[in-house]
């Protein structure tokens, strides 16, 4: 069952609740490494990426209580191994995480070079350069990056607090930083610092484990290493809801004609992807209930650029891109993010959009007449542009191998049913 059967076109009307955001959910769970003591996280969402998290940590021997989205116990007192093997992990980038906790706690590491979405090059020597700062030594063998720290001499094994300064933001790379120095010898300075939602509620999560961080939430972090860390206690860390999931349904209340109010999203959070809603023509509401997205009337194109934190986010390029072509008029979305994210494009072709690509930029004239055809899926985002599509287009999408959208979407086809839309899992 790896297809959606979409028959459009829908009038998306309703409210649907966001889950946890899963690339917040990612590192919370990896965060577990740095202690003995049981970590309580809540809100988890139920995706294919949480769950092959779950299982590269219980393969190192982290024991597991309790089922998403409820609260999940994490016990890191007995590991038995500091390997995230291929077989685990090729499906998914987020793995490299464990790399910093491993050799932060336990001296070593040997991560699989991961897996994940087909959007381009994402290195991980950002990550890698930053703990060899730090006194770790890194060897890639066979497929494997191997990190240690020699237990010989003061140090015993521990990384030490050093100045880091990423010439380019990386997200991932300042989480594993971030819990790495957690644990290191003495104080540790992260300069242009990822300012993701996701960063600082790892960095919220780790305080309440007993981290010494300054910054929380701007672009230089100041870590003072601690010998060891807490668990959470009895109270659970809860996971910040899922801006990406918030924005795309928010989206397909807009390619709909819609009116759709996205429970539990944080309007701060979205900021870029709601100011580019209104200047299409969108009106937004932000109340304590979440944020309600409708749309009365044609939609006008827009111009923008992805950008890190507070940018327009990478991971609602696509949807919004799928968005502008229902807009009357010529848009021009630039990707700087990565380098090959706009796979979509040539499938959105295929169901009747006008989009061409002019390095890295896509432009986007409409408004098409969006008809249903067969597509299929390249990556997490572009499955979920062709999903609003095929919500626009006129008669039946078939959407393939949208096992991408498994990995980051919560029952997607559930909540899209929820709002009226006619949307089936199907064989493909």
């Amino acid at each position: 069952m790896d297809a959606f059967l979409v028959t459009g076109p829908s009038r998306l009307s309703g409210s649907v609740s966001i889950s946890g955001a899963k690339n917040a959910a990612l590192p919370a769970l990896t965060a577990s490494l740095l202690t003995a003591e049981p970590v309580l996280l809540a809100g988890l969402p139920r995706v294919a990426d949480i769950a092959t998290m779950t299982r590269l940590l219980a393969s190192m021997g982290v024991v597991h209580h309790g089922d998403a989205p409820s609260t999940v116990t994490l016990r890191a007192h007995a590991i038995s191994s500091t390997e995230a093997p291929y077989e685990v992990v090729r499906t998914m980038r987020a793995a490299i995480l464990v790399l910093g906790p491993l050799v932060a706690r336990f001296g070593e590491g040997r991560v699989s070079l991961p897996g994940g979405c087909a959007i381009g090059v994402r290195p991980v020597d950002l990550h890698l350069k930053a703990l060899e700062a730090m006194g770790a030594r890194i060897a890639v063998e066979q497929g494997y990056i191997h990190a240690h720290v020699s237990r010989v001499g003061a140090l015993g094994g521990r990384l030490s607090g050093a100045d880091i300064a990423f010439p380019q933001v990386t997200v991932t790379g300042t989480e594993n930083v971030l819990m790495a120095a957690c644990l290191a010898r003495g104080t540790t300075r992260i300069t242009n610092a990822a300012v993701e939602p996701e960063v600082t509620d790892l960095a919220n999560l780790l305080v309440s484990m007993g981290a010494s961080i300054e910054g929380i939430g701007t672009a230089t972090l100041v870590i003072e290493g601690r010998e060891k860390l807490s668990g959470t206690g009895d109270r659970a860390h809860r996971v910040l809801p899922d801006r990406i999931e918030a924005g795309t349904y928010l989206a397909a209340a807009a390619i709909t004609g819609g009116d759709v109010l996205a429970k539990n999203a944080r309007g701060e959070d979205l900021r870029a992807f709601l100011d580019a809603l209104k200047a299409a023509g969108a009106t937004v509401t932000e109340s304590v209930e979440g944020v309600r997205v409708s749309v009365d009337g044609p939609l006008a194109p827009v111009d923008l650029a992805t950008a890190p934190h507070p940018g327009f986010p990478t991971d609602l390029q696509a949807q919004l891109l799928a968005l502008m072509t229902r807009a009357s008029g010529t848009s021009r979305i630039s990707e700087t993010i990565f380098e090959n994210r706009f796979l979509h494009v040539s499938e959105l072709v295929r169901l009747g959009a006008d989009v061409r690509i002019e390095g890295n930029t896509a432009v986007v004239t409409g408004p098409s007449r969006l008809q249903g055809a067969p597509v299929t899926a390249s990556d997490l985002r572009a499955s979920a542009a062709l999903v609003l599509a095929a919500l626009a287009a006129e008669g039946e999408t078939l959407i393939r191998r949208i096992y991408h959208l498994d990995r980051g979407y919560d029952a997607m086809e559930t909540k899209l049913k929820s709002l009226g839309a006619n949307v089936e899992r199907v064989n493909g």
